[in-house]
């Protein structure tokens, strides 16, 4: 596997959980969960952070698709559980979610498969 490939492996990833923060960050500052569903769908479409995270998940789209044009998708998707790791991260640094030691033993399990996958 390339770098170019690996690099945008890494910002697929990276930005798909962008989105999920922005995404929880959206829903997270209203009472959406007590909205209508046709209520849900207005906010979702006017609420920024969710209109970036959907903007964003669009994007990472778009990097995987040149990653599945240069590897092999048995080789590339692995990566993908790296995402489990940013999003705890990024969750506990910027949404104040705690880092549970269950928390930690699975997502170390996840990096443990992706280096046995990736080789």
């Amino acid at each position: 596997m390339s770098l170019i490939t690996l690099l945008a492996i890494l910002v697929s990833v990276s930005l798909s959980v962008a989105a999920q923060i922005l995404l929880k960050y959206g829903v997270g500052q209203s009472e959406f969960a007590t909205l209508a569903m046709a209520e849900k769908f207005i906010y979702s479409l006017v609420n920024p952070f969710i209109f970036l995270g959907l903007f964003c998940y669009g994007l990472s789209m778009v990097f995987w698709l040149y990653v599945l044009s240069q590897a092999e998708v048995s080789r590339a998707y692995p990566f993908v559980g790296l995402g489990f790791v940013g999003t705890m991260l990024v969750a506990h640094f910027f949404l104040s979610e705690p880092i549970t030691t269950q928390k930690f033993i699975g997502t170390l399990c996840v990096v443990l498969g992706v280096i046995l996958l990736a080789r």
